[in-house]
């Protein structure tokens, strides 16, 4: 069976290697646009601690979480064993000792039905600074022992690596959907038509713009998000866990000096691929009122991503109705990182009529499509 998988983030990236590894013919459609999500995410794979997410997200994020493991295994099985992805811990900061009781409270519940969030603890603000030395005093905190990080450049590089390896092609530039009759038969990238039995669209915030004519509407829009890297010359970060206030701002560090701090959440920005003054001033904000720390720190770039947003918050995942052979994996908004491995391992199993666990009801990719 021959797959042209659409899109090479996360999502794409993932299916195509996962596609590969069963044995399907795979040919991925790269349109190397800026702003893709991926390039720009943080990278953190916590879901433990979140407060928006109702039961049936959160038991999906938990099992994304917890297919880390066994994915990054593979991937090294199959001779990538850069994935980035590594246990670094998390802490939900925060001053009032109140708030902190409860999300210790409502994390323990969490850890206990998921152990892959190991142990939660209480920190005082003297033990969050000696993991975080940045962080403002007087900062207490929740620890997670199982929040890891992931960096989305090297991540998606080893998947299409490993996709390559297993005999996947990668074709370069633009694609849209070939209709023939009352099917999706191939996919025309620039001059080249590729035939194919069945097409996945994971194509990220670009996703409803390639199924339109297909009448279908899917209801993702980019939502613009800056995100900025500093550097702390000379000082060791590799073990410094995520950092979860409680809003939607973070931090997080990588090896080599380097502290991310983000983002923004632009809904209605459209593809605006800029650094906005206003956008800037946000992330610094809550950055340092955080972490004074990062005060001196040297502001290396920061990066603009178009999440792919859905208007329920959901992802999509699953074929159209009535094109059947069109299969969508996108809409991840801020979690694509978190989702995308273990979205893409399902996504794959079904477009090779193979059962998966997951009721998927709930992510139909035309919930969206006036009827």
């Amino acid at each position: 069976m021959r797959i042209v998988v659409i899109g090479s983030g996360i999502a794409g990236a993932g299916a195509a290697y996962q596609l590969a590894r069963l044995g399907a013919e795979v040919v991925v459609a790269d349109a190397d646009l800026p702003g893709t999500a991926t390039a720009a995410g943080a990278g953190i794979v916590c879901p433990w601690t979140s407060r928006k997410l109702d039961d049936a997200e959160l038991g999906f994020a938990a099992r994304a979480a917890a297919y880390y493991r066994t994915f990054t295994e593979r991937l090294a099985e199959d001779g990538q064993r850069d994935s980035s992805f590594e246990l670094v811990g998390g802490m939900v900061v925060a001053e009032d000792d109140a708030e902190l009781a409860e999300v210790h409270e409502r994390v323990s519940a969490n850890a206990t039905r998921w152990p892959e969030a190991g142990e939660v603890s209480l920190l005082d603000a003297t033990q969050a600074r000696e993991l975080f030395p940045a962080l403002a005093p007087g900062l207490g905190a929740v620890h997670v022992a199982g929040a890891g990080r992931v960096d989305g450049r090297r991540l998606r590089a080893a998947m299409l690596r490993a996709a390559i390896r297993l005999g996947a092609r990668l074709v370069e530039g633009t694609a849209e959907l070939h209709v023939a009759g009352e099917h999706v038969t191939g996919v025309r990238v620039g001059r080249e038509l590729v035939a194919a039995d069945r097409v996945l669209v994971a194509a990220g915030a670009w996703s409803a713009q390639l199924l339109a004519p297909l009448g279908v509407r899917i209801g993702v829009e980019p939502q613009r998000g800056q995100i900025s890297h500093f550097e702390l010359p000379g000082t060791d970060t590799a073990a410094w866990p995520v950092v979860l206030p409680l809003s939607s701002h973070y931090l997080l560090a990588f090896p080599g000096s380097r502290v991310v701090a983000g983002a923004t959440r632009e809904t209605g920005s459209g593809f605006d691929h800029r650094i906005t003054a206003a956008g800037q001033q946000e992330v610094l904000d809550n950055a340092l009122a955080v972490a004074p720390g990062l005060a001196d720190a040297t502001l290396v770039e920061t990066r603009i991503g178009f999440r792919p947003a859905t208007p329920d918050g959901r992802p999509l995942l699953g074929a159209l109705t009535a094109y059947p052979e069109v299969f969508v994996l996108s809409g991840f908004g801020p979690s694509g990182l978190t989702l995308g491995p273990y979205a893409a391992a399902l996504t794959a199993s079904l477009l090779l009529d193979q059962p998966v666990a997951d009721d998927l009801g709930a992510l139909a990719p035309e919930r969206f499509t006036p009827r």
